[in-house]
């Protein structure tokens, strides 16, 4: 019989594990995303594309930041994020794991690009919902609605700007193009003949954008998922970004603190008296623990916790009272608290953050999953979204499109869908060149019934699952 820490390593182990096969699953399940247009067009052939798209992705999660990791992540309620039981936080990981990887599974094995992105968010939120109806859950909601709705319409408007975008290059490369070039570029590639080297020097440039842009906005998906794996089920060891100085923090503490005494309870709801309370109670709890001597310069391994919920909630509490209309403070306080709060010079650089090795383990899952599995939807990418072989522009087009909608995405924060936004892409090429009857009708309405089915399946199933891990430990 396995002692309570060895169980516990054990279910590590397997979370990680499991989060690393959603990230592999991720790579062959979206390489046609990057590779469907270079290699239709002839302008690579499929295993050097699949590298090469392989090798981009690693390096896009190597270099892209975690800002869409802690996204992800800020989608579930603080209450789930600082829960002691370590428990109730492998039944959340499995749950949400499971569920992510059963959808992509079955929706690769009909050959159906469906968005791992939307897959994850309805996993999370499932989850988050189920939470709702636990006997700890006191705020009423267990999901962060404000980040959920940012998400979510990130993902809803990313294929219909997909789609416009594509439109309106082609419109563009039909108007601006003399004769000999457009017939060129609008034409079918030769069976095997690769294209001129310029035309094949823009897509495999426009390939290599996506593919790395992929990688800094899925990958972080990943990321963050092991992120909550190692904060939930070793919080001594990573609930706290033990690389900064702890005593940094003070500045920040004390700034908030004053900011805070001037807000006036007698008009705020009772809602926002409680938050206001509890902020002034964790800022104390905070000002304690750095008070005390630090060694190693660190927080003691059983207050990193503690730590991270004070942390957590006071940025949870001040984002409401900045929020609320009954809470008169001046544009300059508002502005001191938001920089104190913040993820790049504020409290939450301390929560916010991931170490080297986890970002190099997802680089390494996704670029690998993406050199396999990858013909079944490039097919579906290539064949059946279109009547028509795709042209040198169609191609170069969509990548464009993809590149640029999922960099400005990263940049901002948001996860978005690399599936969703290049097919959606293709459809608009196709329809910019011979109209809306260049579609195949039921690739389409397959993709569409899959995008409508991802949320509420995965939610569903997440939700389930979570009841039963809940139920199991």
């Amino acid at each position: 019989m396995f002692g309570l820490e060895t169980d516990i390593f054990l279910l590590l182990a397997f979370c990680l594990f499991a989060a690393c096969a959603f990230e592999f699953v991720n790579g062959f399940h979206d390489t046609a995303n990057a590779v469907a247009t270079v290699i239709y067009t002839n302008a690579l052939k499929p295993n050097t594309a699949v590298v090469w798209s392989g090798f981009c992705n690693f390096l896009g999660v190597f270099f892209g930041g975690i800002a869409v990791a802690m996204g992800i992540l800020n989608l579930l309620p603080t209450e789930l994020l600082i829960d002691q039981n370590v428990y109730h936080s492998i039944a959340m990981v499995l749950a949400l794991l499971f569920s992510a990887i059963i959808w992509n599974l079955g929706t690769w094995y009909f050959g159906l690009p469906s968005s791992s992105s939307h897959t994850l968010i309805g996993s999370i939120l499932g989850v988050g919902l189920a939470f709702t109806f636990m006997p700890e859950n006191t705020r009423g909601t267990g999901v962060n609605t404000s980040k959920a709705v940012d998400i979510f319409i990130s993902l809803l408007a990313s294929p219909l700007f997909g789609f416009s975008l594509a439109v309106v290059l082609m419109f563009i490369l039909r108007k601006t193009l003399d004769k000999p070039l457009q017939k060129l570029v609008f034409s079918e590639p030769k069976k095997n003949q690769p294209p001129p080297p310029w035309i094949r020097a823009i897509l495999i440039t426009t390939c290599t954008l996506v593919s790395f842009f992929h990688g800094s906005n899925d990958g972080q998906k990943g990321v963050g998922l092991i992120m909550l794996i190692l904060i939930g089920i070793t919080p001594a060891y990573f609930a706290l970004n033990n690389d900064l100085d702890p005593t940094l923090m003070r500045g920040n503490i004390a700034q908030i603190e004053t900011v805070i005494n001037k807000v006036d309870s007698n008009v705020l709801s009772p809602l926002n008296q409680t938050e206001l309370a509890e902020t002034k109670r964790e800022i104390a709890s905070l000002q304690d623990q750095l008070s005390k001597p630090l060694e190693g310069n660190v927080f003691p391994q059983g207050k990193r916790l503690n730590a991270r919920r004070s942390i957590l909630l006071i940025d949870r509490n001040v984002k409401d009272l900045l929020d609320s209309k009954n809470v008169n403070i001046s544009l300059a306080d508002a502005d001191v608290l938001k920089t104190q709060i913040s993820e790049n010079t504020g409290i939450r650089r301390f929560t916010d953050y991931a170490p080297d090795w986890v970002v190099l383990m997802i680089s390494l899952s996704l670029g690998l999953g993406t050199m396999v599995g990858w013909k079944r939807i490039v097919v579906t990418i290539g064949e059946k979204i279109g009547k028509q072989h795709l042209t040198y522009a169609q191609g170069a087009s969509a990548e464009l499109v993809a590149a640029s909608t999922i960099g400005a995405s990263s940049w901002l924060g948001l996860p978005v869908s690399t599936t969703h936004v290049l097919s959606s892409g293709i459809a608009g090429t196709m329809v910019a060149n011979k109209g809306i009857k260049n579609l195949q009708g039921g690739t389409v309405r397959n993709i569409a019934i899959a995008w409508i089915l991802t949320l509420p399946v995965t939610m569903t199933l997440s939700a389930t699952l979570y009841y039963f891990f809940r139920w199991v430990f």
